[in-house]
């Protein structure tokens, strides 16, 4: 490992310097892609910030290899069929490897792309398993665990923590909340202790979900676990609440998001939801936490740990192997630990941050707090 990237990466505080001039046609490209626009761009912009404050850091202490690192920035709505066209993009336009995307559907869309050029890509959020366990995308990593460790999680809270014995699973029918619903599903039915009483899916963006709020009631459930994203989470939540149904509502950490508490308001009061484990008592957390608020002047976003994480340990398989060569970068990746706002991490043969967990967290006076 080079003495800058050590620097860079066992720093307790991270000091903000402006970068050496870019020298086109000799940079190290960093493609960084997701939701920067529309309804998800609160899980994308906290990817591009938290790759800006480490490409600072890394080119202020002279880049990697005597090259700096260039940011190329696509935005991709969290949507596959705009993220096969931002993979296209950043492959013409010369990437190395990729810090995304966010989404599990439109990592899935891309992957693909990426795989044909030989472009590793590292996300700080697609949880999908079928991304690793599949085998099919020897290019993908990701610094966060996947959805079948998040719904054990969630189960288990769900079961042994707050004692439902019956259960209402709903999803937006994606890769990610689909997926994350059908392992919840499994793990109830195989619990001796509780059964799932309603699983159904709603469809994406739609204003009124009045008639799956009245299936949940009909079921007699004790609370529902919710795979999907935030808009939709909001929705249901309000129209639970003001029917006066009171059961827990369990989600993901497509909800552990400030946004989700914006929109749904004083509804958000009490909603759990899992995400990734607390690493407060990490110096390197809380260097990067501290780096982003005198930079920005605002709190993290969703991801902003992970994604840091995972733009640090690209960099560093990059400075570890010598070269942007794709097979060189995969077994830096598998065989150096990189110390992270995570852990200290280095990724299994399937692309999974070895290390890495979820913790449940609930909203109490309008901020996602852990549970204990």
């Amino acid at each position: 490992m080079k003495t800058g990237i050590k620097q860079s990466i066992l720093a307790a505080s991270i000091s903000l310097l402006f970068t050496a001039p870019l020298i086109a046609g000799d940079t190290i490209k960093l493609g960084v892609a997701g939701p920067h626009s529309g309804d998800l761009a609160s899980y994308g912009i906290p990817t591009i910030k938290a790759a800006e404050l480490v490409v600072k850091e890394v080119n202020a202490r002279g880049g990697i290899n005597g090259k700096q690192v260039e940011l190329l920035i696509e935005d991709d709505v969290c949507k596959p069929e705009i993220a096969t066209n931002t993979a296209t993009k950043l492959v013409s336009d010369g990437v190395d490897a990729v810090l995304g995307h966010i989404c599990s559907g439109a990592t899935k869309a891309a992957l693909p792309i990426y795989k044909s050029s030989g472009i590793v890509v590292v996300s700080p959020s697609a949880t999908n398993p079928g991304l690793t366990q599949s085998g099919d995308y020897p290019n993908f990593f990701r610094t966060i665990a996947s959805d079948d460790a998040q719904a054990r999680t969630e189960v288990d809270f769900a079961v042994d923590v707050l004692g439902l014995k019956k259960i209402a699973v709903i999803h937006d029918k994606g890769d990610y909340g689909k997926g994350l619903a059908e392992f919840a599903k499994t793990f109830l039915e195989n619990s001796p202790k509780a059964e799932v009483v309603l699983y159904e899916g709603v469809t994406p963006g739609a204003v009124d979900y009045s008639a799956v709020v009245q299936k949940i009631r009909r079921s007699g459930a004790e609370g529902v676990i919710f795979g999907g994203y935030h808009p939709e989470a909001s929705k249901i939540i309000t129209q639970m609440r003001k029917k006066r149904m009171k059961i827990p509502f369990i989600s993901d950490d497509g909800v552990k998001d400030d946004t989700f508490i914006k929109v749904a308001g004083k509804h958000a009061e009490g909603v759990y939801a899992s995400g990734p484990q607390d690493n407060s008592k990490n110096p390197l957390s809380s260097a990067a936490n501290e780096a982003h608020k005198k930079a920005y002047n605002s709190d993290p976003g969703a991801f902003y740990e992970n994604a840091y994480s995972a733009a640090l340990a690209l960099l560093n398989a990059i400075d570890n192997a010598g070269s942007t060569d794709y097979q060189a970068i995969r077994k830096a990746l598998r065989d150096n630990k990189t110390k992270t706002p995570v852990g200290n991490i280095n990724f299994d043969s399937k692309g999974d941050a070895v290390g890495v967990g979820f913790s449940m967290y609930q909203v109490k006076n309008g901020q996602y707090v852990e549970v204990k």
